[in-house]
């Protein structure tokens, strides 16, 4: 696998097999895209097949259903390889039931594995730290086994399954790679088993340390707190503000009960995410302050910055 290659497509990608056209949709605010392209796919002669987080939501699906010649859903394997042809998954779904997030209902509660899952340099699933042991030992030897170096561990590892022995396990891994070490801080509630993950990884460099802090879910002071802890045991706080699973645009769900507001939630996302906080603290951050373009969507991370 060619590492140029390594690029995320912004949440939909499309192609042609035979004579069906496929639509994979990350986002709920691409539906209406989804929706156009079905159109004029139907109208050349294909058949349909659309799948991808985004149409995991019933209600989101109406127009979509009523489509002569559409299927929604399925199974497609490697699909993700369409949105970054680095990319590859060796299992999906996570045990931990997470409000705001979609793989429950796209994968469940269990896991589902992919043993035979091709070998790339960006490792996507879901919940590598509570992965049987065995199993985290088998997608370690085909690496190794194909020589391919694991550059990133897109989805991270959980803090609550993160042990040492989790960590001796992937080190040599991650360290040939250089991949960064990425876990979440979604809440206080986490805050005994990130401290400890973040404790163990003390060694680790700063920029290899990545960590996703969710805000918007709990008061402005409660995801301050939670972005400083982070800076503060030296690792780099990559924010996301929470969106509404059934979110049409991409916007930010501001909850005024939680003293947020909209401007807010999109300067403390630009604050860290272009790693201001390096040179200011958020109460000396001017946001009137051009620092690029507003909603620029990084495709080495697959995130919006």
């Amino acid at each position: 696998m060619n590492e140029t290659l390594s690029k995320w497509s912004g949440g939909y990608a499309e192609w042609v097999d035979g004579e069906t056209a496929f639509l994979s949709i990350v986002f709920t605010w691409e539906l209406d895209r989804a929706l156009t392209r079905a159109l004029f796919f139907r109208a050349c002669g294909y058949r349909v097949r659309i799948g991808g987080p985004a149409i995991f939501q019933e209600k989101l699906q109406h127009d979509l259903l009523e489509l002569d010649g559409v299927q929604l859903g399925g199974d497609i394997p490697d699909a993700i390889a369409r949105h970054n042809p680095a990319a590859t998954v060796f299992s999906q779904g996570c045990p931990k039931k997470c409000w705001f997030c979609i793989v429950p209902k796209m994968h469940g509660n269990t896991f589902i594995l992919i043993p035979d899952a091709p070998v790339r340099p960006v490792l996507c699933d879901n919940n590598l730290s509570a992965l049987d042991a065995k199993y985290q030992d088998h997608i370690i030897a085909r690496y190794m086994a194909e020589g391919v170096p694991l550059r990133d561990a897109n989805s991270g590892f959980e803090p609550e399954t993160f042990t040492p022995d989790v960590y001796e396990r992937w080190k040599p891994l991650l360290n040939a790679g250089r991949g960064p070490w990425r876990f979440a801080y979604d809440e206080l509630a986490e805050r005994d088993d990130v401290l400890r993950v973040m404790k163990m990884l003390v060694d680790e460099p700063a920029k290899r340390k990545q960590v996703y802090v969710l805000i918007g879910n709990e008061p402005f002071e409660d995801c301050m707190r939670r972005i400083q802890e982070v800076i503060d045991h030296g690792c780099e706080p990559y924010v996301q503000p929470v969106i509404k699973l059934t979110a049409l645009e991409r916007k930010v769900w501001v909850q005024d009960r939680l003293g947020w507001t909209e401007r807010q939630l999109l300067q403390v996302q630009r604050w860290a995410n272009r790693h201001i906080w390096r040179s200011s603290p958020f109460a000396d951050y001017d946001g009137r302050i051009k620092t690029g373009r507003r909603d620029r969507y990084d495709t080495q991370h697959g995130l919006f910055v």
